[in-house]
Parts: structure tokens; sequence; C-alpha cells
């Protein structure tokens, strides 16, 4: 198992074979090692919480085909511009927006989305130093790089409100499930009312981080001679007004979030699973979602519906691949025995005060995730801290959350996340910019989580 591990783990982090392709290596290997059956590996690669990833996948390919994103950061942008421009509100209009966005969709789409929309804007100020002055052009090329150091920290920062916001999330959901099937699960609305403060506390420290370094009193000088907001107002009514597709799109995801806000809502109001014997998961009314998209008519021309077949050819399978991936290995840690003794390896730290242990979880899956991905990082450490608190005697979430919390503090190098990757490749910022802005913000994290997980979360996962 050790031995499958490490090979996964090495083509996931070397890219030597695509994601996706890597991701698939469990169903040859664990069959032929004996680890567990060509079945039962299989049934990892397909679960409800997987459905609720795929469906979700569609819906964002519904608002990237109709524009939606785009429409919605131009009417922000005009809204938060100021005229003057002001860089301070500029930079939280932009950023909430992308929080705001990447809540309901998975963060790399929305970095991508949401980079071009920064790089309609970045694309107005000359590349070119010679232009406007030697001390306007700083302030310029400070103030792109607060944009796109933004962006790519908001989506992440966002990601973590909600279980579709990002795949760490939901691999915490499917491992603490797998491996303590008896206790209450974590649902959309339970992990919310935990993510969402744990997001606007990391929001507000990006925000007065950005504004401290790079908005100096100069910036809104500077930025005004190449941004107004007739030019952002133009913009927005070249779109025209939202079509019917638009507004049928915008109400399929309306409906969707209601539904998995409402599906189970506290111990005396039963949400309306209880209506279907709590047989029904947030992946079942998903898919259902998406399924109207290929059944509501676009009001275009005649038999085109809303979506079809051809328009999810950019599906992110290899996204999909690596959840599935994640659960067969947690199914694996179990099934070989590994998890027993590594918990025995770690049965030193019984008797550890409670919280110490959080934060330690919490940097130490903060480190590792600054060198693969969040959902790798999730996938390798969650198995380890599940198994560490039945060992030390501890609530296994007091270990579990600050572990997929702290994978998706990757703030400080282009290759902790998708999200990097696509921020850095604009050329706008280094990796020095990024670990200066980031450490701030991985600090505030783990503080944060520290204060939230034994106050907060003991109520909401029920933890007392």
């Amino acid at each position: 198992m050790l031995g499958v591990l490490a090979w996964v783990f090495l083509w996931w982090i070397t890219d030597a074979v695509p994601l996706g392709v890597a991701s698939m290596a469990p169903l040859f290997l664990f069959p032929a090692f004996g680890i567990s059956s060509a079945d039962a590996v299989a049934k990892a690669y397909m679960d409800d919480v997987i459905s609720l990833v795929l469906g979700s996948f569609i819906l964002a390919l519904a608002i990237e085909h109709y524009g939606i994103h785009r429409r919605l950061a131009l009417k922000i942008t005009s809204l938060f511009c100021g005229d003057p421009v002001k860089p301070h509100l500029l930079l939280l209009g932009i950023c909430g927006t992308t929080v705001f966005i990447s809540m309901w969709i998975h963060n790399t789409p929305c970095t991508v989305m949401m980079i071009q929309v920064a790089t309609g804007i970045l694309q107005r100020f000359p590349r070119d130093q010679q232009e406007g002055g030697a001390a306007d052009a700083r302030e310029l090329q400070r103030f792109s790089k607060a944009l796109v150091l933004g962006i790519m920290y908001a989506s992440t920062i966002g990601g973590m409100a909600t279980l579709t916001g990002t795949g760490a999330n939901i691999i915490l959901v499917g491992m603490w499930s797998t491996y303590f099937p008896e206790q209450r699960p974590i649902t959309f609305s339970s992990w919310m009312s935990f993510g969402l403060p744990m997001t606007l506390i990391l929001f507000v420290a990006l925000w007065a981080t950005l504004c401290l370094m790079y908005c100096s009193k100069n910036t809104g000088r500077a930025l005004s001679a190449y941004l107004d907001r007739s030019h952002l107002r133009r913009e927005l009514s070249l779109l025209g007004p939202m079509t019917f597709a638009e507004k049928m799109v915008l109400a399929v995801f309306g409906g969707l979030i209601v539904l998995w806000m409402t599906r189970s809502l506290t111990d005396d109001i039963p949400g309306w699973e209880v209506l279907f014997d709590g047989k029904v998961g947030d992946g079942t009314v998903t898919i259902m979602m998406a399924t109207l998209l290929f059944i509501i008519p676009s009001g275009k021309n005649d038999g085109e519906k809303l979506m079809d077949w051809g328009k999810c050819r950019k599906l992110q399978w290899s996204i999909i691949l690596l959840l599935g991936a994640g659960f067969a290995i947690a199914d694996g840690f179990k099934s070989s025995g590994l998890t027993d003794i590594l918990s025995e390896g770690l049965g030193f730290l019984r008797g550890a005060p409670v919280l110490a242990v959080a934060p330690v979880a919490c940097v130490f899956s903060g480190v590792v995730t600054e060198f693969t991905s969040d959902d790798a990082t999730a996938t390798l450490v969650l198995p380890l801290l599940a198994e560490l608190g039945k060992s030390i005697g501890v609530h296994p979430l007091l270990l579990m959350v600050p572990g997929a919390v702290g994978a998706q503090l990757s703030y400080l190098l282009p290759t902790g996340s998708p999200g990097n990757v696509v921020g850095f490749s604009t050329g706008y910022i280094t990796i020095r910019d990024m670990v200066v802005t980031g450490m701030p913000l991985k600090i505030v994290g783990v503080a944060a989580l520290t204060i939230l997980l034994p106050t907060l979360g003991s109520l909401v996962f029920g933890m007392a």
C-alpha cells in the first residue's frame, strides 16, 4: 500500500503522466498487489460526493458558456470603481466577487474566469515603463500584482466556505463517512456554518494585506488615467440585456443552492431530506438540477436546450478521477492494515493538549500543500489524522478539519494549487510576491482555525 501511495504521489507531483491518468493507477495497482478487489476499488471512484462535483462542474460550464461570470464581474467592477478611481474599493469589489463565485464553483475554473476579467482591466495599462512617467508606471505595476494575487488567493479562500468550492472539503466529507459511518455526517449546511466565518476572516486579512503592501496614496491618481466608470459601463451595455437562457441558468443555480442549504437544517428542524427517509444526498439534487439544463429550451433556436453534451467536452475529468483516487486510497489504507501500523507509530502524541493538536495538524498539512495540489494533500494527510485521532483519544474531527483547512492554505508557491499556476502564468507576479503576501495569510488562517474549531466547530460538528 505504501509503495502504491508513493507511486501515485510521484506521478501527481512530477506530472510524468497526466493527472487523470495518474489518478486511475489504483484501479490496476490495488487488485494487482492484492490490496483490494477490482470491484471494491472501482466503486470508490463514483459516490454521492463525486456526483456532487460532477453536477456542479456541468453548472459551471453553463455559467461560463453564457458569459454570466463576465457580466457579474463587469457590474461589480463598475460599481466599486469609484469616480475618481479608489484602488482599495476596486480590490474589495473584485476580490469579494471572486470569493463569492468561488463558493459555488470549483476554485480552478473560478480563478480562470476571474483572471480573464483581471487581464481585461490590466490590458488597459501600458506594459511599457516609458509611458506616463516612472513613478506612475511603478504604481500601475504594484496594482497589477495586487489584482492578480487578490484573485488567486480569493478563489482559494472562497472555496473554503462550502463543500462545492474545493476538492479538499469534499475529500474530508468522503473520508469522514468512510472511517466513521456511525458518526453524524457533515452536510452542506453544517460545513458552511463553520467554513463561512473562516472565509470571512481570511478575506478581511487578504484585503488588508493587499491594501497595505501594494496601494499607496498615489495609486488612485495613476489608475484614473486608464480606468473610468464610463469605460466599464460601455462594455456592460455591449453585452446587452440578459437573455432568457442566462436567466434560466441562474434560476437553476439559485434553486440548487436553496436545496443544498435546506437538505438538513438542525436537530429540531429537519430539512426536506426526511421526506425521502434520508436516502438522498447533496449529489442527488446536484445531478437532478444539472439534468434540467439538458431539458429546458434555451429560447434561441428551435429545439436547442440550455446545455448539450458537446458543451460538456471541457468537463474536468482529471479532478473527478483525482477525487476517486483519493477515496480509493482511503479505503486501501484501511483494508491493507496500514492505518493500524501508522496509528501505533503516532501513539506518542497521546495526552497532548487538545488546543495544541489542531494548529500542529493544520501547519503540517499547510507545509505539504505547498508542493502538491490541495486535493492530493488532503488525500494523503486525512487518513493519517483520522487514525491519529483514534489512537490519541481526541475527537477525529479536531484533527481532520485542520488537515482539510491546512491543505487549502497553499499561498506560497505556484505548485500549491492549479489556481496558483493560473495566476503565476499571467507574468505579473513572482514567487517572492507570493511568499511575502501569502505568509501573513497563512498565519491568520492557522490562528483563526485554532480559535474557531474548539468553539464554533464543536457546536456545528457536535464534538462536545
